[in-house]
């Protein structure tokens, strides 16, 4: 009975990752369609020479809609989609006491993090 319990849990957990990825994919793709929308009706990116590449600079762009700041932020929730999905790894993993793979996981999210902490302050 045990056993069958932790099955249910394992296919609720992957299904879970599978609408986490689908998701993201729809959402990133959205919010790029509407900055490509914004830049046939404006005829321009706000200034495609300097794409915003800070927080604040995309947030400002979102607001005046610039549309290089919604294509920015359709990237980045491009980009976290995968992040999230080792984040609901290592949950699945540890609910599954699959500690090694927790550990492996746990490990790849690192990298991930230090890779994107790296490539924010090299810009």
């Amino acid at each position: 009975m045990k056993e069958k319990q932790e099955q249910t849990e394992i296919q609720v957990v992957e299904l879970a990752i599978g609408k986490i990825l689908r998701i993201g994919v729809v959402v990133s793709a959205a919010i790029i369609a509407c900055g490509l929308i914004l830049l046939i009706v404006n005829g321009n990116s706000g200034d495609l020479g300097q794409a915003p590449n800070t927080f604040a600079l995309i947030w400002h762009g979102l607001i005046t809609l610039q549309p290089a700041a919604y294509i920015m932020t359709g990237i980045f929730c491009l980009i976290l989609t995968p992040v999230l999905r080792v984040v609901v790894s290592i949950y699945a993993f540890f609910k599954e006491s699959d500690y090694l793979y927790v550990g492996i996981t746990a490990m790849v999210l690192i990298i991930l993090l230090i890779g994107i902490f790296i490539g924010f302050v090299a810009r």
